[in-house]
């Protein structure tokens, strides 16, 4: 199952199936994705390819400072031949939801999406509105320019479980990706690789996933380190420790085993603290970077040694 969304979301994005398994990972532990990079690296492509190689609703919202939360969650339209109030769903009511350029957006429209986020769920005109039960958003921002961008807020960034960087194909995958298209874009070739009962699975099948007490204190370990660390001024919090060991269980999972050892942990822990961690302005006058504190973190606690049978 992974190889063949793997495989198939390659046929359009080269060199990145770190990007795409990771993809999958928070898909799988019911999370949401923040992708951070440069205009061109394939967001939108990816989030596309993504949805249809999973057989799943895509829709995209480019978000602006005009765009309203009902905009985005529908509202209520008088019927005049029923003589009554009609809900008319806005776009969220999607499976995979692509918010571009989420912090072009104000405030206001951001935090319509939070509860959405938060709660699978929307309310309008005091009636709540259930989300699909594969309701997943990708959404993306720009780190270069922040002119006319409303910065996300801690409590919104915070329900994002993973932060992925796409980055440049190195020169070999570019060349491939300038012979693919010199047709036609080979997003009109990608085709759904998976039944409907194959996504449920996958959204459920960590449940069966076994975590090690060991495990358990290793990814403690980790997030208090980010707590009492100089040089952040905000540490990770209880819902990192979350993300951590459900992502540790889907990376266990998709390596073809049914137990978590650190390894899967650690392989996306930055992922998890990339976006949680705040750095203090000492540390930014010394041009520290959020990743090379967390190594640090990983150099200060020791990765321990789990036994299969002992698990």
């Amino acid at each position: 199952m992974k190889n063949k969304i793997i495989n198939n979301v390659s046929g359009v994005i080269f060199g990145k199936s770190k990007v795409i398994e990771n993809l999958m990972i928070s898909f799988m532990i019911g999370g949401h994705v923040l992708l951070e990079d440069v205009p061109a690296t394939g967001k939108t492509i990816l989030a596309r390819a993504f949805a249809i190689s999973l057989g799943l609703n895509f829709t995209r919202v480019q978000f602006t400072p005009d765009l309203l939360p009902t905009d985005l969650t529908g509202l209520s339209v008088y019927n005049k031949e029923k003589g009554e109030f009609v809900f008319r769903p806005g776009p969220i009511f999607t499976d995979i939801l692509l918010a571009d350029e989420i912090n072009r957006a104000t405030p206001k429209t951001q935090s319509a999406l939070l509860e959405a986020m938060a709660e699978n769920q929307v309310t309008i005109d005091g009636i709540t509105h259930k989300l699909d039960d594969n309701f997943f958003v990708i959404a993306t921002q720009n780190p270069i320019e922040y002119e006319g961008t409303f910065p996300l807020p801690e409590a919104q960034l915070d329900r994002f479980a993973f932060t992925l960087k796409i980055g440049y194909p190195d020169r070999e995958m570019e060349v491939d990706m300038l012979t693919s298209q010199m047709d036609h874009h080979p997003i009109r070739d990608i085709k759904a690789v998976l039944e409907e009962d194959e996504v449920i699975f996958l959204r459920n099948a960590i449940k069966d996933v076994k975590v090690d007490d060991t495990v358990k204190e290793y990814i403690i370990s980790l997030i208090s380190h980010t707590r009492v660390n100089k040089e952040l001024y905000l540490g990770a919090s209880p819902r990192a420790s979350l993300n951590l060991m459900k992502g540790g269980m889907a990376k266990a999972l998709l390596s073809g085993r049914d137990y978590v050892i650190p390894d899967d942990v650690k392989s996306v822990a930055k992922e998890v603290l990339y976006h949680r961690l705040i750095l203090t302005s000492e540390a930014r006058v010394r041009l520290r970077k959020v990743e090379d504190v967390v190594e640090d973190i990983f150099d200060e606690v020791p990765l321990p040694v789990v036994k299969k049978d002992e698990i």
